[in-house]
């Protein structure tokens, strides 16, 4: 089966965070005597969680770290489903979200860079690597991306996922619509 035909039965797109909406670097500083923790998202990455969720898909962050940072990045884009699991047990946390939605693995894709996602990637229907990804999760993938975690890797998946799906150019749209209307 291709990646095409795979992602057509996706409904609910599980993003990692560190490596794939960020570059994977952290940034420490201390402000006042107090630690500060900074991470660089991707604004464009942003932009593709809005069309998958203008396309009617569900979208789910899933991060192995816990940081209020992703917290309110997931805020900001409207996406309810924020989910940390400390060292990495994604699993659990995914299969439950995909339960409770009624969902069997195939209907589920994963956008991952490092080891811990890789029991999601050898159960989801769609499985993909940012293009910085290891090798093993690479080897997993049944898509991978020509950019970089951070670097616009959600931006472009959600663009290959719409398109595979037959959704882009209404989701793209319905974007410009509202933009030209100057409101939601």
């Amino acid at each position: 089966m291709t990646w095409q035909e795979r992602a057509r039965a996706v409904q609910l797109v599980v993003l990692d965070v560190d490596g794939v909406m960020t570059d994977g670097g952290v940034y420490w500083g201390v402000i006042d005597g107090r630690p500060v923790e900074l991470k660089r998202f991707e604004v464009t990455d942003g932009l593709g969680v809005h069309l998958l969720r203008r396309a009617g898909l569900d979208v789910a962050i899933v991060t192995g770290r816990p940081s209020p940072l992703v917290r309110l990045r997931a805020e900001e884009l409207g996406v309810a489903e924020c989910h940390e699991a400390p060292g990495g047990f994604k699993l659990p946390v995914v299969d439950t979200l995909r339960a409770r939605r009624g969902l069997g693995w195939g209907a589920v894709a994963v956008l991952a860079d490092d080891l811990a996602d890789v029991p999601l990637l050898r159960r989801a229907g769609l499985a993909a690597a940012v293009a910085n990804a290891v090798p093993e999760v690479r080897a997993a993938a049944h898509w991978i991306g020509r950019r970089r975690g951070g670097e616009g890797a959600v931006r472009e998946f959600a663009e290959a996922l719409l398109r595979a799906q037959g959704r882009w150019g209404s989701a793209v749209a319905a974007y410009l619509a509202e933009r030209e209307a100057g409101r939601p």
